[in-house]
Formats: C-alpha cells, structure tokens, sequence
C-alpha cells in the first residue's frame, strides 16, 4: 500500500508578496483509504548565512551570527485525525504572509554565502558621467607605462530596476594603444559577520561583451545589460548580512593592459 503527498500552490509563477495570501491544495494520493492521526501543514521563512571555505575560522565569534535566521513560522491544522478514501483527496488551505515580530520578509534569493528562503521598495534615478584616463585609474604600479587614453561615458542611472536593464553608453575619444575588447561586468558582493568581523566574497555572475576590436574614435557604444533573474536579488543590508551589486567596465587593450572602472549599484524591485 503506498500514499503520496504533494503540495500545489495556486499562483503559478510562486512569486508573493507581505500581507498576501499564500493558498494551494494538499494532495493525498492512495490506492486504498489510509487511518491517519491528523494533517498539519507548516510554513516557515528563513534566512541561511554560511562563511565560504577561505573564511572558515577567520572569526570564531562569527559562528553565533550564521545560524538560521527566521522571518516567518506559521503552522495549521487542515484535518482532524480520520481516514482518507482511495483514490486522490485534495485538501486546501490559505496561509496569511505576516512576519515575526519587527522582522522584514526579503525577497527569495539564492547565493553563494547567502541564502533566503520578498520587499518592495522605491527608486530615485542617480546618472553618473564618467571619464577614464591613465590619471583616474587606482591601484596601478607604473602608471607612466600605460598608454594615454581618453574614455568618456554615462550611465542613466545606478539606482536600478531590477526588471529593466542597465543603459547607458561610452564613447572612446581617443588611445594610443589598440582596443581588444570592451566588456561589462556584473558583480554580486555578499558580506555577512557580526561585531568581531565581517566575511565579503564577491562573486562574477555575468560578463557581456559590448565591442569587440578596435573601436572606432568618437563612436557611441550602447551599454545595456539585463540583470540575471536567477542571480539578482534587491539590494540588502540588515544586521548580519549584506547583498550588494557593482557593474566593472572593463578595457582590454592589445598591450595586455587592463583598464577597469567600477561602479556600485542598488537594485530595487518596484
């Protein structure tokens, strides 16, 4: 004699917000009726912090601050202790979403060092203009090595919707030294710790290439960059933990110089 269980979820697509109703069906599926003691179901949010491996022992105070953090519990009784017919019986059910106490429901959201198991919010656009020039760049050795160049460019807007894409252009005005290619790259910084110390790892979790060769002088090249679902989330900060996103707009001239310029960005669902 075997029974199965599934839950099915009404909302197709799963995405859900505070204050909302989550509602499915329980599915008992048997070929003969089954005595049964009752069934509860239980819905629980919780957010997973975990130090990657070059972290691990780094902060011993650390360990306190990585256990599970609960956002949401809620528990129901959908059926008193009875017997189920054969055949497929289908039990509904509606959980409120609330959170626990002054917590905040952040949006789902799987990283390498930080997990949640959604938050809305508002955006002010912020352009940025920027220019790159061998005088600008950082953490360069011999700078009176580089060749001279001039890259000018805009972004519409650092503060970004998450559903829409990062544009903006960059126009080369001038270099002495060949362009190979021209690139943008998103990265994902996760910092999480506590008082005694704090872990960042940041992560490549998409690269596009927006020219290729030799760029043309004076030549407008479009930047437009859709943000990966499965790898973005809105920008968090809390107590314990961190999710932050930079954009690099990377030169790789032919002389094996290269240039990058960072760019921090907030990312926010609408």
């Amino acid at each position: 004699m075997g029974t199965s269980l599934d839950i099915k979820i009404k909302r197709a697509n799963k995405v859900y917000h505070a204050g909302e109703m989550l509602s499915g069906v329980v599915v008992v599926s048997s070929k003969d009726s089954v005595q049964h003691q009752g069934v509860s179901l239980t819905m629980e949010g919780t957010v997973n912090l975990q130090l990657s491996a070059k972290s691990v022992g780094v902060f011993e105070a650390f360990y306190n601050s990585v256990k599970p953090i609960q956002i949401i519990n809620s528990t129901i009784e959908m059926v008193k202790p009875g017997k189920f017919p054969s055949g497929k019986t289908e039990i509904p059910f509606e959980f409120p979403l609330y959170v626990k106490g002054n917590k905040v429901l952040h949006e789902t959201y799987h990283g390498v060092f930080v997990n949640i198991q959604p938050q809305k919010g508002t955006l002010t656009p912020s352009p940025v203009d920027f220019t790159i020039t061998p005088e600008t760049l950082q953490n360069v050795k011999e700078r009176a090595l580089l060749p001279k160049f001039l890259i000018r460019g805009h972004l519409n807007s650092t503060n970004c919707v998450i559903t829409q894409p990062l544009t903006g252009e960059l126009v080369v005005e001038h270099s002495d030294a060949a362009i190979r290619s021209i690139e943008l790259q998103l990265v994902r910084v996760e910092t999480c710790g506590c008082a005694e110390g704090y872990a960042r790892d940041a992560t490549e979790i998409q690269n596009i290439q927006i020219a290729d060769g030799d760029v043309c002088r004076g030549l407008s090249v479009p930047i437009h960059m859709v943000f990966p679902r499965l790898f973005t989330c809105p920008t968090l900060e809390t107590t314990n933990f961190k999710v932050e996103f930079e954009v690099n707009i990377v030169v790789l001239l032919h002389a094996d110089h290269l240039i990058t310029e960072n760019f921090p960005l907030k990312l926010c669902r609408t």
